[in-house]
């Protein structure tokens, strides 16, 4: 069962979904909520994010889903979107899946610059005493903060310090903002924050986030366990039957 809506965010309404597993009954039971939060260039029902959806349902666990404002179904544009932003859009999410009555805790799951977004987001949720109860993050983006100091977003570039107004990457724009706010985002600060159990999945033939970032996002961690999908890439198309068991063990401890 899907249930679709929106919510008031900093630059629109933000859209959302609610996916319950099968049989469930919101005004009986009650359940651990994951809330997912999608990568660069994709959409809460984009790859891996579909796949990802249903391995959670597969757990028990209920479906949060949304798109950051500019991306999917939400309103804002494009160009104005930064990652500091998706914090703000993220936080507005969170907020609703706190006060919902059927949700017994709430774990954050992200990938790429969703995995960014997730993680620092329970760490000042930690800050602020209020931590979920886990993170799972899958090919964090941790190197986002690189290419934009460098101006390289896949194959543009662009002079760093005095970026355009945008640039178009595979048919998005990446505002100037975006560029500037992230070559400052406190990322490794904040996301060490968090003290709960982390999961941290990670394919060895990705391009796009090398591995290596993968080792030492996982290193900030006091509870993590890493793990290395062998012969996989950025979205996670291949050994879906290993990520699936991996999550799956961790959502159900």
């Amino acid at each position: 069962m899907t249930e679709a809506f929106t919510l008031k965010g900093p630059s629109g309404n933000i859209a959302a979904e609610l996916v319950f597993p099968p049989s469930f009954d919101r005004r009986r039971d009650r359940c651990t909520l994951v809330m997912l939060c999608h990568g660069f260039l994709g959409s809460m029902t984009a790859a891996p994010l579909g796949f990802l959806s249903r391995v959670v349902l597969e757990s028990g666990c209920a479906v949060l889903r949304f798109d950051f404002d500019g991306y999917g179904k939400s309103e804002g544009a494009q160009e104005d979107n930064t990652v500091p932003g998706m914090l703000e859009d993220a936080k507005v999410v969170w907020q609703y899946a706190s006060t919902l009555p059927f949700v017994d805790r709430i774990i954050l799951l992200g990938h790429s610059q969703g995995g960014v977004v997730a993680a620092m987001l329970a760490g000042r949720l930690e800050k602020a005493g209020t931590p979920p109860a886990a993170l799972v993050l899958l090919a964090p983006a941790s190197v986002l903060k690189e290419y934009a100091r460098k101006g390289k977003f896949f194959l543009v570039r662009c002079n760093p310090a005095n970026p355009p107004k945008y640039i178009n990457a595979y048919g998005f724009r990446i505002g100037r903002e975006y560029i500037l706010s992230a070559q400052t985002l406190p990322l490794e600060e904040e996301a060490a924050w968090f003290t709960g159990p982390v999961c941290l999945l990670h394919g060895s033939w990705d391009p796009i986030v090398p591995i290596s970032y993968g080792r030492k996002f996982a290193a900030l961690y006091r509870n993590c366990k890493f793990h290395r999908i062998w012969g996989t890439e950025h979205v996670f198309m291949f050994h879906r039957r290993k990520v699936r068991r991996l999550i799956g063990d961790f959502l159900k401890r």
